[in-house]
């Protein structure tokens, strides 16, 4: 079972024997993963684990629902809380340590008055319509870096552009920290395993694996258009015909590059020299609003 700590100076001190210690078999000091949580874990958190232990002998699993990413209006006070579950489920894939702290100790001051900010990356896509949101995501992410000092870290792709803004964190503020993106876990009929999948009722949750397969069918689409923009510009609208037709709110459907830079209106970008592509779709099915995203690789 994995040991559980609330204070951040509990967790340096149990932390820090592993960082001059060496190991046996390798004799080098001990690796530390972390994989940053909000809890109520699911088998897409469970396999960032399972990864974190392939690159590390010690893996840190911090759960926290952090207040500064929440907006106005958005689900914090309703965000499930399942701390016993949630170690239970870690105990099965390995974790060793589990931060678990209250706000106080995570934010003395709140709102923090210290900001750490991202960009312009911050202000496209999730940005949008979430303001201020990755701002809480970079001072969270910060502060958990600095506290574990891990020597890699797994973040899930299916928050794409929340790994593109800690790949940028990363090398702005020179963390010496190897970021992993874990591929997508997808339950059977493909929908992208969240904790908010919760909130689909059952009709919802038959409808809610269209959104993926819409993803797919464009995907194909895009490797075999004539690279005009008016085509590129119809199989755009007739994807977000059709995912609204099936009971969607569209928050976005966007194609841009691996990069987030977007795709330029003359469509010269599906050249094959160019770099691949991906497509990020955010849209509201009831009180669940669901993300997912889907590489288009240029062979």
């Amino acid at each position: 079972m994995p040991i559980i700590y609330q204070q951040i100076s509990a967790l340096r001190t149990a932390l820090q024997p592993y960082r001059g210690q060496r190991n046996d078999n390798q004799n080098s000091q001990q690796r530390i993963a972390l994989v940053p949580t909000m809890g109520n874990l699911h088998d897409g958190h469970l396999e960032l684990v399972s990864i974190a232990k392939q690159h590390a002998d010690i893996v840190v699993v911090s759960i926290f629902v952090n207040p500064t990413q929440f907006g106005v209006g958005e689900d914090f006070d309703s965000y499930p809380r399942t701390l016993d579950e949630d170690v239970a489920k870690l105990a099965t894939v390995g974790a060793d340590y589990v931060f678990a702290p209250i706000i106080d100790e995570m934010y003395p001051v709140l709102p923090p008055p210290t900001a750490v900010l991202a960009g312009e990356i911050t202000t496209q896509l999730c940005g949008r319509s979430r303001p201020g949101h990755f701002d809480g995501v970079g001072i969270v992410v910060s502060k958990l870096f600095n506290i574990v000092q891990p020597d890699v870290a797994v973040f899930g792709q299916k928050d794409y552009q929340q790994l593109a803004i800690i790949k940028q964190l990363v090398r702005d503020l020179s963390y010496s920290i190897e970021i992993i993106g874990a591929p997508i876990v997808r339950a059977a009929d493909g929908l992208a395993l969240s904790s908010r999948n919760q909130y689909l009722s059952v009709t919802e949750r038959q409808i809610a694996p269209a959104l993926h397969q819409e993803l797919q069918y464009l995907a194909k689409q895009l490797l075999n258009i004539e690279h005009s923009q008016q085509e590129f510009a119809a199989l755009l609208a007739e994807t977000l015909a059709r995912i609204t037709d099936a009971g969607f709110t569209i928050d976005y459907l966007e194609v841009k590059t691996d990069q987030l830079d977007s795709v330029p209106n003359n469509a010269a970008i599906f050249n094959a020299e160019n770099q691949d592509l991906v497509i990020l779709v955010a849209a509201w099915l009831g009180r669940a609003r669901l993300l997912d995203n889907q590489l288009v690789t240029f062979k």
